[in-house]
């Protein structure tokens, strides 16, 4: 791909891959002259959500007495399972839930809180730099914080076993502890069984099924594309068939990547996904829609359908999500507004 300057580090956080340049030929100095055409961007935790953000600033100064109660209130448990996603990214969480989890060692919610911040809290110690160079410190650090996350979230499951929450977190956490593929596809299918259809967990079994984590590219595309048909149409499944095309995208060397984007047959792909999914009538913005917006908007421009990518940023009206845009060398806020700001000339 003579357009991308590959950076090193394919085991970045969470198993995402090495990044690369903007993707169109353009520098990032000439990306940052060019005039913005469209609202701030802006990398936003909270998603547009104040009572998200309240709880983020809850979470960031240990106020556990406010933010208890907060977390206590939300019935739906895919919604809760986001939110305590977003908190796990807070740092410093890992401090005051130990004291929590102590204090109320009964109470299922610190406990879930403090699970899902561990695996945030490992990969943060093993950073996102190749194995190889992974030190004996980042290791050990990275597998004593996966092991806390397992013991609290298999425990908090044990208590409460309609939660969604801890098995989608232990699906993460299996990966990274490379524990084998029968019991990540367990902990998937539990997660289903608790809320079918959850688009979260379906974005971790896709990263399961990627060859970078001992699947193959053909199981990573026929899972995506059966889900996608699975579901009703408006759903936010076919996302996923934007996600592994960005994956395989990733994964192919200098001058072949971008001639695969730009492929009819994937065209073809992405189209369909987006018209069954953000584009269709039907597409409910639930929480975290930006997200799905995002990946496509990305998957647009990167294949040069710029009228459709501009569709998809004008609807997210400058707010931006880290994922996938870290996908990208630089600065997420930079790489959307690039895009962004292309695809709108």
């Amino acid at each position: 791909m003579p357009l991308f300057r590959r950076r090193s580090g394919d085991d970045a956080p969470q198993g995402q891959a090495g990044r690369r340049g903007l993707g169109f030929g353009r520098g990032k100095r000439a990306a940052e002259r060019a005039a913005a055409v469209g609202p701030t961007a802006v990398l936003d935790p909270a998603y547009g959500d104040d009572a998200l953000r309240l709880m983020l600033g809850q979470a960031a100064v240990g106020d556990w007495s406010s933010l208890r109660p907060a977390l206590a209130a939300v019935e739906d448990e895919a919604d809760l399972t986001w939110i305590l996603g977003a908190l796990a990214d807070v740092d410093g969480v890992e401090e005051w839930t130990a004291k929590a989890v102590a204090e109320r060692p009964d109470d299922t919610l610190p406990l879930l809180l403090s699970g899902a911040r561990h695996i945030t809290w490992a990969w943060e110690a093993r950073t996102g730099a190749r194995a190889k160079h992974v030190t004996e410190e980042q290791w050990r650090l990275f597998h004593e914080r996966l092991d806390i996350a397992e013991e609290q979230l298999l425990e908090a499951a044990e208590r409460e076993p309609a939660r969604l929450a801890p098995w989608y977190f232990l699906q993460i956490s299996a990966r990274g502890a490379s524990l084998d593929p029968e019991a990540a596809t367990c902990r998937f299918e539990a997660a289903l069984r608790r809320a079918p259809g959850h688009p979260a967990s379906h974005r971790q079994r896709l990263q399961q099924l990627c060859a970078k984590w001992g699947g193959s590219h053909d199981e990573m595309h026929d899972f995506a594309r059966s889900s996608m048909l699975a579901a009703p149409e408006g759903s936010q499944l076919g996302e996923l068939v934007a996600l592994a095309h960005l994956e395989r995208w990733l994964d192919l060397p200098d001058g072949e990547d971008h001639a695969y984007l730009t492929s009819p047959t994937v065209l073809a792909e992405l189209q369909e996904a987006a018209f069954r999914s953000v584009l269709h009538p039907g597409f409910t913005q639930v929480r975290g829609w930006q997200g799905a917006f995002n990946t496509f908007a990305m998957a647009f421009s990167l294949a040069d359908q710029r009228k459709t990518a501009h569709l998809l940023f004008d609807a997210l009206d400058g707010l931006v999500t880290e994922s996938p845009w870290h996908y990208l060398a630089g600065d997420p806020v930079e790489n959307f507004r690039a895009h962004r700001d292309r695809c709108a000339r």
